[in-house]
């Protein structure tokens, strides 16, 4: 039961605002809005005001939203062509467009404002859980239980801008500040130039000193401008990963095997609302962000394809031709079809126990 309706909050909530980034440009250029539907398939419940019909339908596995004029070659009565989505510049158009995308990274936005503001920022302490034996740090006499102050003259705050000065010397000597009880002192270390696999699986070369955190964690509390521009930057970065990712699949580097549908994303919500409301959002902020960039793909029949549909009638000044369009829609049809069968595969392949279980967001 905490599976289902986690799924469904998460799923409706990414599509809620997905599809209320588009109506809300629409109305705002006057374009007359017919349907606002959260699901496909047949109307379930709804009403109708000021002529639009919101309304919850069958299979709630997307959205939508439907404009006068949205459909090619529609009969338009000249007296509401002025409300129609094809009777506007080609820049109103694509504004409507990108804004379901722009809806899902201002959602993504939003909660971790919410989390950082309410929950503060959890930042991982410099300090030593464990140190490898032989290790470059063993060597130094660093110890368990010993925190970094700083790292070649500049101050650290948490282990993760150890890690970055570490990695930024290149594998030259470097002069650790270091506290130990009330004692504080400072060694020279020589990081070893070690291999590993990053989160891509991709094998990197690092320098390393051989020690790993002790997981002790504070919170920082912020203030709300602080949480909002922390929001921003998380929300940037994972939008940075999220790409990246993206491009790791096409050049194969990442399995299509790590790729799921509705029944990995049920999983994945189940296991993050047994963890709490607070894993839940963030679960639901990282999958917004990755909504937001699948729709910004140039496939047609994706808000991305029909972005790339606007460039090229602005720069040719006129659009692509029915046939054109008809072709296009046909091909985008194909690729969505194409991985809506794959994920769908991956999801019973992971029930069975043919391909790795759920991922740990």
């Amino acid at each position: 039961m905490t599976t289902l309706w986690s799924f469904l909050l998460v799923l409706s909530g990414l599509i809620f605002f997905h599809e209320l980034g588009h109506f809300t440009v629409a109305r705002l250029f006057g374009i007359r809005v017919l349907k606002f539907s959260i699901g496909f398939g047949p109307r379930i419940w709804g009403i109708v005001k000021n002529g639009t019909d919101y309304c919850i339908s069958a299979i709630p596995l997307g959205g939508f939203v439907k404009m006068l004029g949205e459909v090619p070659n529609e009969e338009i009565p000249p007296e509401e062509r002025h409300l129609a989505f094809s009777h506007r510049p080609v820049y109103q158009r694509a504004l409507v467009v990108a804004a379901g995308p722009f809806a899902n990274f201002l959602l993504a936005q939003v909660i971790f404002f919410f989390i950082l503001l309410v929950y503060g920022n959890p930042i991982l302490q410099p300090e030593i859980g464990s140190v490898k034996p032989a290790s470059p740090a063993a060597k130094a006499g660093l110890q368990k239980g010993d925190v970094f102050l700083s790292v070649n003259g500049k101050k650290v705050d948490s282990w993760e801008d150890v890690s970055k000065l570490i990695k930024a010397s290149d594998g030259g000597e470097i002069i650790l500040k270091v506290k130990r009880g009330e004692k504080i002192f400072q060694v020279r270390v020589k990081p070893q130039i070690s291999t590993l696999k990053n989160i891509f699986g991709e094998e990197v070369k690092v320098p390393l000193i051989g020690v790993t955190a002790s997981g002790n964690i504070r919170i920082e509390k912020l203030s709300p401008l602080r949480a909002f521009f922390m929001s921003f930057q998380r929300t940037w970065e994972l939008t940075k990963l999220t790409w990246e990712g993206f491009i790791k699949i096409i050049e194969r580097v990442v399995p299509l095997s790590t790729l799921g549908g509705p029944i990995m994303i049920a999983q994945m919500a189940g296991q993050q609302a047994q963890q709490g409301l607070l894993n839940l959002f963030y679960f639901m902020a990282i999958l917004s962000i990755n909504l937001a960039i699948l729709n910004l793909l140039p496939i047609p029949v994706l808000d991305g394809g029909h972005l790339f549909f606007f460039a090229i009638e602005a720069i040719k000044g006129s659009p692509l031709t029915t046939r054109q369009m008809q072709i296009a829609q046909q091909i985008g049809l194909f690729i969505l079809g194409s991985l809506m069968l794959l994920v769908f595969y991956n999801d019973i392949a992971r029930l069975l126990g043919l391909i790795p279980s759920v991922p740990k967001p």
